[in-house]
């Protein structure tokens, strides 16, 4: 008896969740996408929950220590970088490379086609039919949409769903240890900086890549959330955003006077622990932040996962997690069926759809506090930023402490 086959649209952290878990599962799967290179230079810093490891772990990807850097708190700074709020609340991070490499490895080449760019999707009771620019064309059971925010797949399915822009951008960078000195609690601690009507936040990270002697050395990784008030996206770009790839617009991209304009903001408006990171830092990437909600996530033999379901503003911090838990639910759901999809896949639509709608609606929530402008610098709002940020139940209920360092 032939296994049940899977076409895989999007080589990026959920497709290759998707894949791998697929396949432990019985079925044939290939992964298609569209650009033809690695992937593992993408992304930066990333949130983790034990839930992402413990999928990863199922696919018999050694966990060790150093994927991982360990938060040991969050402090809130001063203007003039004075300590005011302290919050121990542990936590984990990765770096994207950490988690996308060893995910890629685990799955054979012949799996895996890069260069390939959807271009439409044909499917009847039967089967599924993807067709790519160059041709090609491949015929499965079922077709999983996994291309980011910028999703092909979706785009077919649901063609007036479009992501809907936050009134703010994120400028981001990452900053190298020997570069960090004399500020240490940067490699053990989220520190946040609060200027009117904006938030900026270093978050530890691992290098990218386990070098020879590397017992897990880490960096900085920083984001810096800023309204775009009487500018356009299009006015920080040397060319349209129609460069974006779903993720970031990358310096040689951006204007220079913007650039520029930012690092003398951060002198002026941030913390100098937090405005020496905008200036060390190497290369800094603008992010459009978004929101989008599908209404399904599964349309007969094609169904939607991650970044291609569901956008969330990245204070939920929980991408890739959500990533990882949507593939498992749905090689679960399939396991061992292939009689009646429709079936097999409702308690993943309802499911899934319910987790993707509560991570925006707390992605806006979380922003709510920062928006607030001149209130937003607050007390009461800088506590509740240091409490909730990131994905809820990651921190307990413990005091937020107020200390002035001499």
């Amino acid at each position: 008896m032939s296994k049940p086959r899977a076409l895989v649209v999007g080589g990026s952290v959920g497709g290759l969740f998707a894949a791998n878990l697929l396949r432990s599962t019985g079925w044939d799967v290939t992964v298609y996408e569209r650009f033809a290179g690695s992937l593992a230079d993408r992304g930066a810093g990333v949130g983790t929950r034990e839930e992402l490891f413990t999928v990863m772990r199922r696919l018999g990807i050694k966990v060790d220590r150093g994927m991982t850097v360990e938060v040991h708190g969050r402090l809130g700074l001063d203007r003039d970088g004075t300590v005011r709020h302290e919050f121990p609340a542990r936590s984990i991070t990765s770096a994207w490379a950490r988690i996308w490499q060893p995910l890629r490895d685990a799955l054979p080449p012949e799996c895996y086609c890069g260069g390939a760019t959807l271009e439409r999707i044909d499917q009847d009771g039967a089967s599924v039919t993807a067709h790519f620019t160059d041709g090609r064309t491949a015929t499965g059971d079922l077709l999983v949409g996994a291309d980011g925010p910028l999703s092909t797949v979706r785009a077919q399915i649901l063609p007036d769903l479009t992501p809907t822009p936050a009134p703010y951008i994120a400028w981001r960078g990452v900053v190298d240890r020997n570069r960090l000195s004399p500020h240490a609690e940067m490699l053990d601690h989220m520190v946040f900086g609060f200027p009117p009507g904006e938030l900026m936040l270093s978050i530890p990270m691992p290098a990218p890549q386990q070098c020879a002697g590397d017992d897990g050395d880490s960096r900085c990784h920083f984001i810096w959330f800023r309204p775009l008030k009487n500018a356009a996206l299009s006015d920080l770009c040397i060319d349209t955003p129609d460069a974006w790839d779903g993720a970031w617009i990358m310096e040689p991209n951006i204007q220079p006077d913007a650039l520029a304009a930012l690092k003398v903001d951060a002198k002026e408006l941030l913390p100098p622990q937090l405005a020496m990171l905008v200036d060390a830092a190497s290369q800094i990437i603008l992010q459009p932040i978004f929101d989008l909600q599908s209404p399904r996530l599964v349309f007969g033999r094609v169904v939607l996962l991650g970044d291609a379901a569901f956008i969330a503003r990245p204070h939920v911090a929980t991408g890739v997690m959500k990533a990882a838990l949507d593939a498992e639910r749905l090689a679960d759901a399939l396991a061992g069926t292939t009689d009646d999809l429709a079936v097999a896949l409702a308690g993943y639509d309802h499911e899934r759809r319910m987790f993707g709608d509560w991570l925006v609606t707390r992605g806006r929530h979380i922003a709510s506090y920062f928006e607030a402008g001149e209130r937003g610098t607050g007390q009461d709002h800088i506590e509740a930023l240091l409490r909730e940020y990131g994905a809820a139940g990651v921190v307990a209920d413990e005091p937020i402490t107020v200390r002035q360092l001499g």
